[in-house]
């Protein structure tokens, strides 16, 4: 059975900084490429970061240099580190474990799978 379970959500004031962590269980970690993704209200679900089994990350322009997504392989967890929080991060931030974040990626991810974290809910205040 695969889980991917997301922590680390919360409230924070602008200018604040949270870790989000998404630890995996059920699919070989270390070949997944994985994911961040969000969803605003009324908004649809939009890329934020990921980073391929080989370690190569990317961002979206919006969160370029204030969030920081990594990997431990030891542990089969995947964190977003975000700094400089904005009220516009506001939003439900989902994890990605194979395909979503492989094509965003431009790699191909072994075996095909996609799978998504239950969501956990940043909000930040002005």
């Amino acid at each position: 059975q695969v889980q991917l379970v997301g922590s680390g959500g919360g409230l924070v004031q602008a200018g604040g900084s949270l870790r989000l962590s998404c630890t995996t269980s059920g699919i070989i970690f270390s070949v997944s490429a994985m994911g961040w993704y969000r969803q605003a209200p009324g908004k649809q679900r939009e890329f934020a970061a990921g980073v391929t089994f080989g370690g190569r990350t990317t961002s979206a322009d919006s969160v370029k240099g204030r969030f920081t997504i990594s990997r431990d392989n030891a542990k089969n967890t995947v964190y977003l580190q975000m700094n400089s929080l904005k009220p516009e991060d506001t939003a439900v931030y989902y994890c990605n474990a194979g395909s979503t974040t492989a094509r965003a990626m431009g790699v191909l991810q072994y075996n095909n799978y996609d799978y998504w974290g239950q969501g956990t809910q940043v909000t930040v205040s002005s």
